[in-house]
């Protein structure tokens, strides 16, 4: 999993082998099912081309260049929406501090016109003055051993190349978007494509501030999508205006007619926000291709039940419903380079027939493999070459257990200087939250903040003692992990995180061990040019001064203990138990009633309460265990310095919970978007609930004369008040998780979600002041890596802009060909995610 700051995450992550092996290698994984409930339009178009109906067949000619090498939150300024009746065909007017859009938006050439009030359409628009920032690893790329150097240059190639798989998980139209936006920029080049657009097509200085924004949040996200929130990005600029760039601009990896047909092909989903268009989600309720458009919950469900009975688990597989008359097929897809040469033999399940296949995203777990076999001749030794292997055995053949077994050998790899992991590992995303969304790092050790986290690992027992449970509630034995901070070379994916705890197997987690990782040079990243609303100004000088030290203590609490601690009480088939049969409840006093069943496991009993319900439980330990003053000397944080450090740390998650978590929150459909923000909205629900003054927000006029939130903590209550109301949600937390006591979790857990008017506290109403008050989350401009003419890996910094930012990307993917792989993609399965 991990751990997201404000938009950053810390994570803890948990997996599949092909279905086809795991029916001949595996008997009895059990199958986790989360289900995250989630909850179209183009006004008038007017157009200087004929429109090509978006169901029609694409044929995305391509000119095959000769290959060349791929090169390798927060707050800020407050954003506001004023108001225009504009529709977004004809004229969206961004500005540089406000976000002017249009209500108009229909998904199709159709002649219906639906509004849509401008301050809830800015929502989905980038703001002009979006903050980019600079992921600097220069002086730990330097430190390394030009071997070094070569191993992250191909582990990078690996990484970037397959984080292209994560387009294809977010939307149909995301290859294609991608291929029109990298083809416009590389071959015109910014300032080009700048030219043409000013001097050609009439844009506006804030229309092409506004498409650079748009291009950069496409490419940071990995899709139209949000990486955090899951909501729709749209461009922030009329779509007359962005068609005219792309019949008038250059193409050097398409022909004129084959980019025109593209553009015509994806246009209307850039700017469509039907309500199921606005946010990912299964079925009505939002959009996924871990799912054909057809799938419900009932059909994800029946999927589960298949897949739990075949002992499989879903983490490398996406999922397609096929409807013949009344006959009903189903197609489980796993990720490979290798395809089936012949169709699989269907199984017969509850009336319906399904198939379990290999070869999706093939091209790109084709390369993604070859730059893995590459970057062993650079591995430091057998333990690092035995892992890319199995790798690239998982990759090439679509084998959760190769996955599996290469992240043993990830775990016994002990103080690595280069640290790296790749695969499908993250669920977030997937709405029954089972497929993993591809996700790979590579980074340098940084080794004085490593040598304190070395230390807390060597007193994480006697930590283990200060959380509230009893010993049989702990694992019989601590694994001590491997925990370091790293400074990131690479991260592809959604969305970089701020802290890791993984492999997400269950199975090696409890038995053979993890490895925690920090991302130090992301949380100072994350945290330049803060704003931050809704406190007096002390508490804004306590946050921007020390915010980012007591933050790396939360990070450390919250991998190390939080996701590495507790014990998951268990029945085995023959009736044994792990756990003495004597064994109260500390909650009731009674026997222990219930525990995991053979074959049941965490994500599988707990489903879509898991991911917010562990993060929260993680979050908590944190904030219990940075009151120990003893411990906090571990990060050089002394007597005379501590009590401010605790002070903020607490006050930097209450904030988090007033400021940044109501985002996430849908009213429409009364669903949490973002597990994270979930957890942290419930701890202040829970703090405010243990009264005695010690959280307090009321509502205020602001000093602009709008609406505004006031959010006290008082610090003298914290050791006192605040220490027990966490401890004692933690330990119901723990019980409830330990004894696989799901009724008790979610009943609890959904009270302390529920956002309603009720009370002192009428969340569902400051939800829009706090909207009014959110500032945009970070972009972070990453390095690229090149080998020069000797055979040596340079690194190559760019501008924090929007203009540096494209340019990473522009010269990340040099080799045009890649365009044809996603093109390819994207029209294989066009059939499936075709509205009915």
């Amino acid at each position: 999993m991990s751990l997201k700051l404000f938009g950053t995450v810390f994570r803890r992550s948990s997996s599949y082998t092909s279905p086809v092996f795991q029916l001949t290698l595996r008997r009895s994984i059990s199958f986790s099912a989360v289900k995250r409930p989630l909850s179209r339009s183009l006004s008038r178009l007017e157009l200087a081309v004929p429109v090509c109906n978006s169901s029609g067949k694409s044929t995305g000619e391509f000119i095959r260049p000769i290959s060349s090498r791929f090169q390798s939150n927060q707050p800020t300024p407050t954003v506001t929406a004023q108001t225009s009746s504009i529709p977004i065909s004809e004229s969206i007017q961004p500005t540089r501090v406000t976000v002017r859009t249009a209500a108009g938006v229909d998904n199709s050439t159709s002649v219906s016109k639906i509004k849509m009030d401008p301050k809830a359409l800015s929502h989905y628009i980038l703001p002009l003055e979006q903050p980019v920032v600079n992921l600097d690893c220069t002086e730990a790329f330097n430190g390394l051993t030009d071997q070094e150097k070569l191993y992250t240059y191909y582990l990078s190639k690996a990484c970037w190349v397959g984080g292209l798989a994560v387009d294809i998980q977010t939307s149909p139209e995301s290859p294609g978007i991608f291929c029109l936006l990298h083809d416009l920029f590389k071959t015109n080049g910014v300032e080009g494509l700048k030219a043409v657009a000013v001097g050609d097509c009439e844009f506006t200085e804030d229309e092409w501030k506004a498409l650079l924004v748009y291009a950069g949040g496409f490419l940071f996200n990995s899709g139209n999508y949000k990486g955090f929130g899951d909501t729709k990005i749209i461009p922030g600029l009329p779509l007359n205006k962005l068609e005219s760039l792309v019949i008038k601009a250059k193409f050097s990896g398409h022909t004129p007619e084959g980019a025109l047909k593209l553009w015509n092909d994806v246009k209307d989903k850039v700017y469509s926000l039907s309500e199921r268009e606005k946010q990912l989600g299964l079925g009505e309720k939002g959009i996924s291709t871990y799912f054909s458009y057809n799938c419900t919950q009932d059909d994800a469900e029946l999927i589960n039940r298949f897949m739990k009975k075949q002992g499989i688990e879903g983490w490398m597989t996406r999922c397609f419903k096929t409807v013949d008359g009344e006959k009903i097929s189903y197609e489980i897809r796993t990720a490979s380079a290798e395809e089936d040469v012949k169709q699989p033999e269907a199984h017969a399940f509850e009336g319906c027939e399904i198939r379990l296949t290999r070869g999706d995203y093939a091209p790109l777990m084709k390369r993604v493999s070859e730059y893995l076999v590459k970057a062993k001749e650079y591995a430091s030794n057998e333990t690092e070459q035995k892992m890319l292997e199995s790798y690239v055995e998982s990759f090439t053949k679509g084998s959760l257990d190769a996955h599996k077994e290469g992240s043993r050998y990830w775990i016994k790899d002990k103080g690595p200087i280069v640290e790296t992991y790749i695969g499908f590992i993250e669920n977030y995303r997937d709405p029954s939250g089972v497929r993993a969304e591809f996700e790979g790092f590579v980074s340098v050790v940084n080794r004085p903040l490593s040598a304190k986290f070395a230390i807390l690992v060597e007193k994480a027992e006697d930590l283990l003692k200060l959380l509230p449970w009893p010993q049989e509630f702990e694992k019989d034995e601590f694994l001590r992990p491997d925990f370091t901070s790293l400074d990131v070379l690479t991260f592809s994916g959604s969305g970089i995180p701020a802290g890791i705890n993984i492999p997400n197997y269950d199975e090696i987690r409890q038995s053979e061990g993890f490895k925690n990782v920090s991302l130090g040079n992301v949380i100072p990243a994350s945290y330049k040019d803060a704003v931050i609303p809704f406190v007096n100004d002390r508490d804004k000088d306590i946050l921007n001064t020390h915010r980012i030290e007591a933050f790396e203590v939360q990070v450390a609490y919250h991998e190390l203990l939080g996701h590495g601690s507790g014990k998951l009480l268990k029945k085995n088939s023959d009736g044994t138990t792990n756990y003495p049969s004597d064994l109260k409840n500390p909650l009731t006093n009674d026997l222990i009633e219930s525990a995991y069943e053979d074959g049941e496991n965490y994500d599988s009993v707990f489903t879509t309460l898991g991911s917010a319900y562990e993060e929260c439980r993680a979050e908590a330990v944190g904030l219990l265990l940075c009151l120990d003053k003893n411990a906090l000397k571990i990060f050089g944080i002394e007597e005379d310095k501590a009590d401010t450090i605790i002070y903020a740390n607490w006050l930097s998650m209450i904030f988090t919970g007033v400021a940044r978590t109501l985002e996430m929150y849908q009213p429409k459909t009364e669903s949490w978007m973002q597990s994270h923000s979930q957890a942290r909205f419930v701890i202040l629900q829970v703090l405010i609930e243990a009264g005695e003054g010690l959280v307090t927000v009321v509502e205020k006029t602001g000093s602009d004369g709008k609406p505004d939130l006031e959010l006290t903590l008082n610090q003298s209550k914290i050791d006192t008040v605040g220490r027990k109301a966490i401890s004692d949600f933690l330990l119901k937390l723990q019980v409830y998780k330990s004894t696989a006591d799901i009724k008790s979790a979610r009943s609890m857990f959904d009270k302390y979600s529920a956002v309603n008017n009720d009370g002192q506290y009428p969340w569902a109403k400051w939800r829009d002041i706090v909207l009014d008050k959110k500032q945009p989350r970070k972009i972070f401009v990453q390095p690229n890596l090149s080998l020069n003419g000797s055979g040596s890996v340079q690194l190559k910094s760019y501008d924090s802009s929007p203009e540096g930012f494209i340019q990473s990307w522009i010269e990340r993917f040099q080799d045009l060909s890649i365009y044809e792989d996603l093109e390819s993609l994207r029209l294989k399965d066009r059939s499936h995610f075709t509205d009915a």
